[in-house]
């Protein structure tokens, strides 16, 4: 960022961000040095006085869309969007509302099983400040990151026929990036230039990265989460290539969420404190249908929010903070999550309780991924469809 005299600070332009991969071409790299002088910086500096001068003070206080024109509608649609149902807002809310419930009471039940002294405020409290739930390098949490998607790596063959030819690596977020960046993701790998796909962990802050929700954000990130699901959909055969890389939200995040919870059935929540944690990424997705709803639709500010996500989960209050303004910033996404978790999970239920004894798990998840993303009425159709196909014939 420039400084407040119009300047920008004093960094050293051989280790701009745009010149330095050029250090090996002199030539090149005495013409990228001098275009970065001329055009580069300029427009960037322009650009932030614009931000701050005449963009920001023209923005409003309140967050969210409600009070702008039309806004009702448009969160109405996109929350149709995101969500790929005939879902409104206050039904979004409402199941939130019922979820965060539901959640709530089975987190209080492991706290009752730890024979915690206190309320669930000061067992948050307790979870947020005791040095024993954080690593103290950032080695030492990668290191377990990568130990516990080892660990799922040797359970999918019970849960899974199929598995992507595509490995994956686990690497450190950018330290250019991670101050305002999510606690982990997944970067996708590539057939055709062999790069594998990444399971991205923030070192940033360690005392924001808690050990015992690592079990739940290793499932949702790598396997069976984003990385079994998309490099799987990469593979699809005989099929527009569009569809190989199409991501629908509420399909892919809901596998993500889903995927979390199928880590309490393989046994990756060792202790009391990792199920705790399983739940308070649970609870944050359930936590999204209430606030970004709130936010962008019934005239919350960003401090109830922000009360309401920090009151609820166990996340960080630098996790929370940096959640809230991506929901502000991103309208109806957030909902996604949860929305296609509890449809994912509905339909696992039905079929189970249709196809009994038939009922195996590893063809159900063949095929919930058989045809890459897909939209959640979709999906539904899909599993009726083997449901129909695996019960016997009557004559």
């Amino acid at each position: 960022m420039y400084r407040s005299d119009g300047s920008f600070p004093n960094i050293d332009i051989n280790d701009n961000i745009f010149i330095a991969p050029l250090a090996a071409n002199d030539s090149l790299f005495q013409l990228a040095k001098t275009l970065v002088k001329k055009e580069i910086e300029p427009a960037y500096l322009s650009f932030a006085i614009f931000l701050k001068d005449t963009y920001l003070p023209a923005s409003p206080a309140i967050p969210g869309i409600s009070h702008l024109k039309s806004g009702k509608k448009y969160y109405e649609d996109k929350v149709k969007y995101f969500t790929t149902l005939a879902m409104t807002p206050n039904q979004v809310y409402e199941t939130g509302e019922k979820e965060v419930a539901r959640i709530k009471a089975e987190m209080e039940t492991i706290i009752k099983s730890l024979d915690f002294k206190g309320s669930f405020t000061d067992f948050i409290t307790y979870l947020r400040q005791d040095p024993q739930f954080y690593a103290k390098t950032p080695r030492e949490l990668l290191y377990r990151a990568t130990w516990l998607s080892k660990k799922i790596e040797g359970k999918l063959p019970k849960y899974f026929n199929k598995l992507p030819r595509m490995p994956f690596t686990v690497e450190e977020v950018s330290p250019s990036i991670a101050p305002n960046y999510t606690s982990g993701r997944y970067s996708e790998g590539n057939y055709e230039t062999g790069k594998p796909g990444a399971y991205w962990v923030n070192t940033y802050k360690l005392e924001s990265r808690p050990l015992y929700a690592l079990p739940a954000l290793t499932l949702h990130e790598a396997v069976p989460g984003h990385h079994l699901q998309i490099m799987l959909s990469r593979e699809m055969e005989n099929v527009p290539e569009f569809r190989q890389n199409l991501y629908i939200s509420a399909f892919g995040e809901g596998w993500g969420l889903y995927s979390e919870y199928l880590g309490k059935e393989a046994g990756m929540y060792e202790t009391p404190y990792e199920d705790f944690g399983r739940l308070t990424y649970e609870m944050w997705r359930a936590c999204r249908l209430v606030v970004d709803v709130g936010l962008h639709y019934k005239g919350w500010t960003r401090e109830q929010a922000v009360d309401f996500m920090a009151s609820n989960t166990a996340l960080s209050m630098h996790e929370v903070n940096t959640e809230i303004d991506r929901y502000i910033g991103w309208p109806g996404q957030a909902v996604s999550y949860k929305i296609g978790e509890i449809k994912i999970r509905q339909l696992r239920q039905m079929a189970e309780a249709k196809l009994g004894d038939k009922f195996d798990i590893k063809t159900f998840h063949d095929m919930l991924l058989a045809n890459g993303s897909v939209r959640l009425n979709t999906l539904e159709r899909i599993v009726n469809q083997f449901i129909t196909q695996s019960l016997p014939i009557k004559n």
